[in-house]
């Protein structure tokens, strides 16, 4: 909670109409609470240039450190020192395979970090010793000099390296003790002083790794190079910067656009992807978001803790994400292992935690969602695990469509009930309560009323917030990282991605991973009956006139207006945003709009598109169990139909499983046993142990049986398809979450 002189300070302000301005410095100083310097920030260039600060090159032993730093060294035309040579050698007057020899690992370390200690200089490249991160006191002397830079090499490399070095033994290796054990150990002092990491590949010669380590500084130096922008903002338009500390905190853009990056993703090598390939999911997902989330922004190490605390023990499943064979050449990823058994806990798991990290200190936060089924107890799952001070200034109101969730999507949304997380049914559709809350977010009065009378900004956690979808950008890239290790493809042969589509934002996601280097050829979109995105990439037409939302066998997708279809059209059509503001104002104006043929044309270059009936997807799940024993949800029934008609049958397909299939269990057992009555037990839990008995693949799931047993249903609140209901709904969120300003 907010103090409550602070609070009046703070509505002092907004009513001398500086809101605005002290948010904007608030964002700014998350970024430069960073910054591993106290010093000003003037050294910094759009090239690499050091002047009084140092490069610091760390890794394990045999990693290349002093090869490189001599490269890099002369690049920069500035002074190089090797600890080993230079130092400690200087210091101890003896080679340092002697001095380990005559005192010992343990007090080799100490007079390592003592000498090191000592090192006073700047304007250096200084290679460090593969021990030197093992001693506190001496990192954080040479941190307070300049820029770590981690030169980041595959153990085996290393292992490969030391053995033609005939190195059989390195510092605080004891007697009986692998090599690689050692190694392993080490990381975790690399991974807590690194500053920014460079991935070094198998075969990277040393000029290649000197010219990371030279991007890597400059990214470093200029992080005003990695902004974002509006889909809506026109070309050569002025505007201030935005960076991901701040878009991930207002989700939407101030002219009702989406945020893109404005120079797009950063593209990973061959020779990257084929270390990440040898990773675990959490570490693949570390080392790609470290290339999209500038470092002062979020710092590596901080970052680290995050992806491991949001991939970990939460997830029944130790792949996170993992992919098995179906039929033929088709492939399913399964993303419904986290908490509330759905894919958006692939994103929702850590973007809270992102999300957190960039509050600043002045305001409160409310979280509004609108969701179709899944989204909304994925976010209530994942800010209720933030620690406790943040959830003090972190609310989150989730408005659900009540006739259009399936009753066990109901149970996970209305499970919470208490403190700052509160899940409210509404009488319509999902499309009302995502235009209500956008219309919430473009209402500068209401918005300015909020802030005053509350000290409160709102923000949203669904996918048109970057800091939700970007996640989801690994999981993609990581399905292709696991077909090559289990030998199904080549690297550089191209795979289709078959995903059930309605708001757009996993289709986004894989068409991200597309540009980040994975060679997906096609993005199949799969509708249901309430087929716009479908008929809108075929035809280019977009018509929502006289389009009722139709209520389904998969929920999740009952969707007309797809939001992130905004900035699809910003990519396919080369970022311009008078375009895409012009297309969307028509289609909120006249429920209506068209794309050139031209503009069609390059839509069509990455996604295909279709539908299926109902009677589809019933058939698709009772095929696929009958030939396998798999038992599908019916939103990836959606995808393995389209599926099955539109892919290439030479080119490998990955169909997103989206879910677990017990969230939606009377259909699933409608498909399975009796595909031509009604049947079905009334209580959702006898659905799920009739399920299991019937369909033991994949297994049930843990977590969604236990929200079962600890939640029966019973009450919660519900309102009237009214915008000022729904507002009404928000300040009363407000009131019980937050201290009110008097």
């Amino acid at each position: 909670m907010l103090p409550v002189a602070y609070c009046q300070r703070v509505k002092m302000f907004i009513v001398m109409g500086v809101l605005n301005n002290t948010r904007q410095l608030a964002l700014k100083a998350v970024r430069w609470r960073t910054s591993p310097f106290s010093i000003s920030r003037s050294w910094l260039s759009t090239v690499p240039q050091i002047e009084d600060r140092n490069i610091l090159l760390m890794g394990l032993p045999g990693a290349g450190k002093t090869s490189v730093g001599r490269v890099v060294a002369h690049r920069l035309g500035v002074p190089v020192i090797d600890v080993d040579d230079h130092i400690l050698e200087v210091t101890w007057k003896m080679p340092v395979a002697d001095k380990l020899a005559e005192v010992g690992g343990e007090r080799f370390l100490e007079e390592e970090g003592r000498a090191l200690c000592k090192l006073s200089t700047s304007g250096s490249v200084i290679s460090l010793t593969g021990s030197n991160p093992l001693h506190s006191g001496a990192m954080q002397h040479l941190k307070r000099t300049g820029l770590v830079v981690y030169l980041d090499v595959a153990t085996d490399d290393i292992i490969q390296r030391l053995s033609k070095m005939k190195v059989n033994r390195i510092v605080g290796q004891e007697a009986g003790v692998p090599i690689r054990q050692i190694l392993h150990y080490r990381k975790q002092f690399y991974e807590k002083w690194l500053d920014t990491r460079v991935l070094c590949g198998t075969g990277d010669t040393v000029e290649e790794i000197a010219e990371k380590v030279l991007q890597a500084v400059e990214r470093y130096q200029n992080s005003k190079s990695e902004t974002f922008v509006s889909t809506r903002r026109e070309n050569g338009s002025s505007s201030d910067s935005k960076y991901f500390s701040d878009v991930v905190l207002e989700g939407l853009a101030p002219d009702g656009g989406l945020y893109v990056p404005q120079k797009g993703f950063p593209k990973l090598d061959v020779r990257e992807w084929l270390r990440l390939a040898e990773m675990s999911y959490p570490e693949r997902a570390l080392a790609m978001l470290e290339k999209c989330i500038h470092p002062m922004d979020i710092p590596s190490t901080d970052l680290r803790r995050m992806v491991f605390r949001a991939y970990g023990v939460n997830f029944a499943s130790e792949a996170i994400a993992p992919v098995k064979h179906l039929v033929h050449n088709q492939f399913v990823q399964e993303l419904f292992h986290g908490p509330t058994a759905s894919f958006k806990d692939l994103a929702l798991q850590l973007m809270p935690q992102l999300f957190a990290y960039c509050l600043p200190q002045m305001c409160n936060y409310l979280i509004l969602v609108a969701t179709s089924g899944d989204t909304g107890s994925a976010v209530l799952s994942g800010f209720g695990n933030l620690h406790d001070l943040d959830r003090q200034r972190v609310g989150v109101l989730v408005f659900f469509p009540e006739e259009g969730v399936s009753e066990i999507q109901k149970r996970q949304l209305t499970a919470y009930k208490e403190g700052n997380a509160r899940a409210v049914g509404v009488l319509s559709d999902f499309d009302f309560c995502q235009r209500a809350i956008k219309s919430m977010f473009g209402d500068s009065g209401l918005t300015g009323h909020l802030a005053v009378e509350y000290g409160t900004v709102l923000s949203t956690a669904n996918s048109i917030n970057w800091g939700r979808l970007l996640p989801q950008v690994v999981y993609h890239a990581s399905a292709y990282l696991d077909l090559f290790k289990d030998g199904v493809i080549k690297f550089g042969e191209p795979i289709d991605v078959c995903i059930p589509t309605g708001n757009f934002g996993n289709a986004m996601a894989a068409l991200y991973a597309k540009q980040i280097g994975i060679p997906i050829r096609k993005i199949i979109c799969a509708s249901n009956q309430n087929r716009i995105v479908s008929d809108f990439i075929t035809t280019g037409v977009c018509d929502l006139r006289n389009q009722p939302l139709i209520a389904s066998l998969s929920p999740a997708i009952d969707i007309l207006k797809s939001s992130n279809l905004e900035r699809f059209l910003y990519h396919a059509s080369g970022g311009d945003g008078r375009l895409v503001r012009d297309l969307f104002t028509s289609l909120e104006k006249d429920q209506y709009f068209k794309v050139s043929e031209s503009l069609l044309q390059k839509i069509q270059e990455d996604v295909v598109a279709g539908w299926c009936s109902e009677e589809e997807c019933l058939a698709a799940i009772l095929n696929v169990h009958t030939k396998t024993g798999y038992a599908m949800d019916t939103h990836t029934a959606v995808a393995k139909a389209v599926a099955d008609r539109l892919q290439d049958p030479w080119c490998p397909v990955v169909i997103c499983s989206t879910a677990h299939h017990g969230k939606f269990a009377p259909t699933v057992l409608k498909a399975l046993r009796c595909p031509n009555t009604n049947y079905n037990p009334s209580d959702p839990l006898d659905q799920l142990r009739e399920l299991a008995s019937v369909a033991s693949t994949p297994r049930m799931h843990q977590n969604m049986l236990q929200c079962l047993k600890d939640n029966s249903g019973g009450e919660h609140a519900v309102c009237q398809a009214d915008f000022s209901v729904l507002v009404e709904e928000v300040e009363s969120m407000i009131q019980d979450s937050f201290l009110k300003v008097l």
